[in-house]
């Protein structure tokens, strides 16, 4: 018998058996779509990750207070001040512009209408270093800073928050008891790693210290962390080194930092392995329905051989060979594992797309994945219709129709 033969006749006994067939499909579909879907969301969160570091603005270094084992423990001194800020700024070449910070939540108040924000003290160095823009009004200059001038700058949604379709500029707002001028309001920026950018407001770094938090390190105006644009990408590398040599000669550090000084691009490939690391869970955790779904092909297979008993006996009995019968049996399995495998691949690609346009997450489809998934499965069915096969092409023809 010709291979053309036996996958019809094999597809004949498949068809006639519609829902015995689509149940023991049923774990490789499941299975497919999951590795298909897992993977596609593990590459949407890697290049979701890229924009929103990319959206930081180009080639920014973090300078934050405390080493690792620091963070680790949780015990994060207060080590950076206003003065390593402008040192930096002065005294690195590969420099272009510092932006320090300082980080605080406190009520914002306009009539009768409130919100708890986050409220960050900068400079104006600021929008250059991540990238800001203003969408109305303008941002503090050196002269508010100087001045300590009790002015703020909104984000986008908190502007919409407290005034509506109203425009904030020049209205006066209550922050910690204190009033402000609004002088401006930010474009959106959007969302960051689950930190909404939007839901924030901007003051001087000095009415910042003097005003609402209070000086609280006696070397200085202690910042919450320093933002550096390197002048180019090739100086990344470098102005990381600098700062870091320039920090431990202010600081007098002859044993362990007192700080930790973080590329874009780390921060961005740490991401990317640890999304990279839960992608491969996620996907070898889906996978296991594949095995699942192989050992169902395998034992509707076994039943299926004892049920045709009689068939294979009187095709045995007529001049089948023991291969034709393993072939046939062989092609049934690859053919329940290879339509479950093909049904799965257009459930996880479907799914994909409606994370895609219900999500912010721009799940992609992966090629690599439905080759190997529908490849997987396929050659589960091969592997675990092997035996079912064997047993049937073993058969007795005498032993099979006597038992009929």
């Amino acid at each position: 018998m010709d291979i053309v033969e036996s996958v019809k006749m094999a597809a004949t006994t498949l068809v006639a058996n519609k829902l015995r067939s689509s149940l023991t499909m049923l774990g490789i579909i499941i299975g497919n779509a999951s590795v298909i879907a897992m993977v596609g969301i593990g590459q949407g969160a890697q290049k979701l990750a890229s924009e929103q570091f990319e959206s930081l603005g180009p080639n920014v270094l973090f300078i934050i207070p405390g080493n690792q084992n620091a963070e680790r423990n949780r015990d994060v001194p207060k080590t950076l001040v206003l003065a390593d800020a402008e040192a930096i700024a002065t005294q690195v070449p590969s420099v272009k512009d510092v932006a320090p910070q300082i980080q605080n939540r406190f009520p914002i108040v306009y009539r009768n209408k409130n919100t708890n924000t986050q409220i960050i003290g900068t400079t104006p160095a600021f929008l250059p270093v991540r990238s800001f823009n203003v969408a109305k009004g303008r941002f503090f200059n050196d002269q508010d800073i100087k001045g300590n001038n009790q002015v703020v700058v909104l984000g986008s949604e908190v502007a919409t928050k407290l005034f509506g379709d109203t425009d904030p500029v020049n209205q006066r707002v209550r922050v910690k008891n204190l009033g402000f001028e609004v002088i401006g309001v930010m474009e959106s920026k959007g969302s960051f790693l689950g930190s909404n950018q939007d839901d924030t407001i901007y003051v001087p770094i000095t009415t910042m210290a003097n005003r609402l938090t209070g000086r609280t390190s006696p070397y200085g105006l202690e910042v919450s962390f320093i933002s550096v644009s390197a002048k180019d990408e090739a100086n990344s590398r470098a102005a990381q080194f600098q700062i870091a040599n320039l920090l431990r000669l202010r600081h007098k550090i002859v044993d362990e930092d007192d700080f930790t000084v973080r590329n874009q691009k780390d921060l961005l490939q740490i991401v990317n392995t640890i999304s990279g690391s839960l992608t491969l869970l996620l996907a070898a955790t889906s996978a296991i329905s594949l095995l699942v779904g192989g050992i169902g092909v395998m034992n509707i297979m076994l039943v299926s051989v004892t049920e045709r008993t009689q068939e294979i006996g009187l095709r045995k009995a007529i001049g089948a060979q023991e291969q034709d019968i393993l072939i046939q049996f062989i092609i049934e399995a690859v053919i329940l594992s290879a339509a479950g495998g093909l049904v799965g691949t257009v459930l996880g690609v479907g799914g994909i797309g409606l994370i895609s346009a219900l999500t912010p997450l721009k799940a992609g489809v992966s090629p690599i994945a439905i080759i190997m998934a529908v490849s997987i499965s396929g050659g589960i069915g091969l592997f675990f219709g092997v035996v079912p096969a064997r047993r049937a092409a073993k058969l007795d023809p005498i032993v099979a129709l006597r038992s009929a």
